[in-house]
């Protein structure tokens, strides 16, 4: 029992200085991440400002039903699913292939220049997107209907009026904001990749597209299958700003632009009732975990190797 103390005792010391750097991430990790799960207890009660958290009366489950027996409900879920769906499918193939694009591009500056190109959107605040988008589709200035579409013999279209348009160009703006973040990681990835496999291949007569499908894709699949994952895991949230600002929160876009994040913020900003608003949070996050496990279950029944855990 002392020999195993001593031991213990000795690897502890050895490793001190790791455990040490370790602390910050777990108090950030314990402050940020599991601190806040108190705040669950407001899912199941009828909040009162005067009474205090812990003193509000509890109402079970009845801020679920807010969310769930409301006229809304499907057409939130639906468009929240089928957003994100169409975000996860787009954004995979358009990232891996761009980042394939950029591989094969041997001037390192002009590299560089194209990644920092393709970045700059994502750091940019959704507001200001929102303001760029408007820009483009503003009724009486915009670019689209003072310049392109008059050249094209099209009348002028009222986009923030007109529900039709906007899964199209709701996907367009998410794609063009985040695709900077995701080739980025894929193309670190296909860095990664040993270059003694592509010279092999050269040898082989391989040509460069079969290099693709045979070394490239295959070596990132284990990167890819863990992005998708993750995103699966918050499929039933959505990107406020992208919902919100860019459509310019178009009473008349509603139908094809609500989604469970926006419809709980006005419903907040009428009701004032926080309560719905943690239960909705926390049906998002039961919701999406129980997603990731299924996921995760499904790609290790696959292929073990891919698999996140």
């Amino acid at each position: 029992m002392n020999n195993k103390l001593s031991v213990t005792r000795k690897k502890l010391w050895k490793f001190s200085s790791l455990y040490l750097m370790m602390l910050p991430g777990i108090a950030y990790l314990i402050i940020n991440n599991y601190m806040p799960m108190y705040g669950l207890t407001i899912a199941f009660k009828d909040v009162n400002f005067a009474k205090g958290i812990w003193g509000s009366d509890w109402n079970g489950m009845d801020n679920f039903k807010f969310l769930l027996s409301s006229s809304d409900a499907y057409v939130i879920t639906r468009n929240t699913i089928l957003y994100n769906a169409a975000f996860i499918v787009i954004g995979l193939i358009v990232g891996v292939g761009t980042a394939i694009l950029l591989n094969e591009i041997k001037n390192k500056l002009a590299v560089k220049f194209y990644q920092s190109v393709l970045l700059l959107p994502y750091l940019i605040s959704m507001v200001l997107v929102s303001y760029l988008v408007y820009s483009l589709l503003s009724v009486n200035v915009g670019l689209m209907n003072k310049t392109i579409l008059p050249a094209l013999g099209i009348d002028p279209i009222s986009w923030y009026n007109e529900p039709k348009f906007w899964p199209y160009i709701l996907v367009i703006v998410n794609l063009w904001k985040g695709i900077g973040f995701s080739c980025v990681v894929y193309l670190a990835a296909i860095i990664g990749i040993d270059k003694d496999y592509y010279e092999a291949a050269m040898l082989d007569g391989a040509s460069k597209w079969q290099q693709i499908l045979k070394i490239t894709i295959p070596l990132i699949t284990p990167i890819v299958v863990m992005m998708t994952l993750l995103s699966i895991g918050r499929i039933f949230y959505s990107d406020f700003g992208l919902f919100y600002q860019v459509p310019m929160n178009s009473g008349a876009l509603f139908s094809t632009t609500n989604v469970i994040d926006t419809y709980v913020f006005r419903a907040l900003m009428q009701l004032g009732d926080i309560g719905m608003s943690a239960a909705a949070g926390l049906y998002q996050s039961v919701v999406g975990f129980v997603l990731v496990i299924l996921s995760n279950y499904t790609v290790r029944r696959i292929n073990k190797d891919n698999a996140l855990f």
